[in-house]
């Protein structure tokens, strides 16, 4: 597993979040072991504070007496740990178990009759004190606390016994957990291995396209990333294409222009002609390896200001015309889409117009346009005042270079790179008679 990969970081983190996650467990279930076993056995002290209120005896004098033989045997055993003392309230020591001989009894706090403390004294032992005031039958009473101590030790070996044993645990408990995070990390990220698998096999040229059963979360990306390959190989293409036609179609130019080397004057129309035609060709492929291509660009152009931009050229291109443009275009309309391939769309168009057109020429741009059961985002319209085109050459003059009148200067390229164009953005040119101007009327539809 390399440092860089997603599985090694997200492992590291979440092995990271068990570790703080564990070591918080563990000293919340310590405390709360050993809280526990405080309480278990400030309850037991409390037990044996009751046998021993139960094996002491009042006397008519009043001296307290105690058997030989208590019910715990641990007091009769000196060092065993379990120590028991009586004494006068405020007053001095009167008796001690056999097991407390050589200990001193720590002082209790101030206690109410009938009242006890439990705490852990300086020499290591938790003690628990117990007032009593006792009455014989003679009427004599006295006020007496019963302390019994034992060793901190039995709390502390439980609760070393259940730290060992809980850490040994949670540490078996986290090395499976982090194996199990493994393999579901293997698992989940394996449709990205599946997308890098075919994304090589693509590079290598065993596949075409992203077509595997994506999750859910990646079928955007790989859709995506068909459409970015498409368009590249789309793009790749026409440039392959363009220039093997342009090669190709100079062949002819070039081998007739050879022959008429020798004797130029006497071909000097057939030169021009063979000149005119490279010309030609070479500007045809040169904006057809130009076209963008579908694409989703990452930012907006205002389609207002583009045609702003080509009304000022070509009112100074066709200024003995004397060209009125009518511009119904909202400010801004920003859309997405390249600049560039909006000049060439609405610049072919309005060249176009201004060819054939009178003197007027009528550009319309609606925004959010609807057509048919397709939504569109943008409907540009191109009009002009000119003879028009028949409907049933419309289809004709879109194909490569078909001019509507060979009188009229150009290349009859401009229609089909404006087809073209349109078609790769996913859009539909139409062209059909204008109803206000009388000419021709172009309306292009982008998505």
């Amino acid at each position: 597993m390399q440092v860089k990969s997603l599985s090694f970081r997200l492992l590291i983190s979440a092995s990271l979040v068990l570790a703080a996650f564990f070591a918080l467990v563990s000293v919340v279930l310590e405390q709360g072991f050993r809280e526990s076993a405080e309480q278990a056995l400030k309850e037991k002290l409390l037990v044996h504070v009751y046998s021993l209120l139960s094996a002491a005896e009042l006397k008519t004098a009043g001296e307290l007496n105690m058997p030989p033989n208590l019910p715990e045997p641990r007091f009769a055993t000196p060092g065993s740990g379990l120590y028991g003392f009586i004494q006068l309230a405020k007053k001095n020591l009167i008796w001690r178990s056999p097991s407390a001989i050589g200990l001193n009894v720590t002082p209790p706090p101030e206690l109410n009759p009938g009242d006890f403390a439990f705490l852990l004294t300086e020499q290591g032992r938790y003690a628990l004190h117990y007032n009593v005031i006792w009455k014989n039958a003679a009427g004599i009473e006295g006020d007496y606390i019963f302390t019994v101590t034992e060793d901190a030790q039995f709390v502390g070996n439980e609760v070393a016994r259940f730290r060992e044993t809980l850490r040994g645990w949670l540490l078996l408990l986290g090395l499976v957990l982090i194996c199990l995070q493994l393999i579901l990390l293997r698992w989940s990220l394996k449709p990205l291995r599946i997308i890098v698998k075919d994304l090589e096999a693509i590079e290598k040229g065993q596949k075409t396209h992203l077509d595997g059963d994506y999750a859910t979360e990646l079928e955007g990306l790989a859709g995506n990333l068909n459409v970015f390959i498409h368009s590249e190989r789309a793009h790749l293409e026409r440039y392959r294409n363009a220039m093997a036609d342009l090669a190709h179609s100079l062949k002819t130019p070039l081998s007739i222009l050879r022959g008429c080397a020798e004797s130029f004057s006497a071909n000097k129309e057939l030169v021009k002609e063979q000149v005119n035609r490279m010309d030609e060709i070479v500007e045809y492929q040169l904006q057809r390896a130009a076209a963008k291509g579908e694409h989703k660009p990452s930012g907006t152009v205002d389609l207002a200001a583009v045609l702003k931009k080509i009304t000022a050229s070509l009112a100074k291109v066709y200024v003995d015309k004397n060209i009125v443009f009518d511009r119904g275009v909202p400010e801004p309309s920003l859309i997405c889409y390249e600049e560039g391939d909006l000049y060439e769309i609405a610049g072919n168009l309005m060249d176009n117009a201004c060819k054939w057109c009178r003197n007027s020429v009528k550009i319309t741009v609606t925004l959010n346009k609807q057509k048919g059961r397709r939504n569109y985002g943008v409907l540009l319209q191109v009009e002009d005042d000119g003879p028009g085109i028949p409907t049933d050459k419309i289809a004709q003059i879109l194909k490569r270079g078909v001019r509507a009148d060979e009188n009229i200067q150009g290349h009859g390229i401009g229609m089909a790179v404006v087809s073209e164009l349109v078609g790769l953005l996913g859009g539909v040119l139409e062209g059909k008679n204008s109803e206000i101007l009388g000419g021709m009327k172009w309306c292009v539809y982008l998505p």
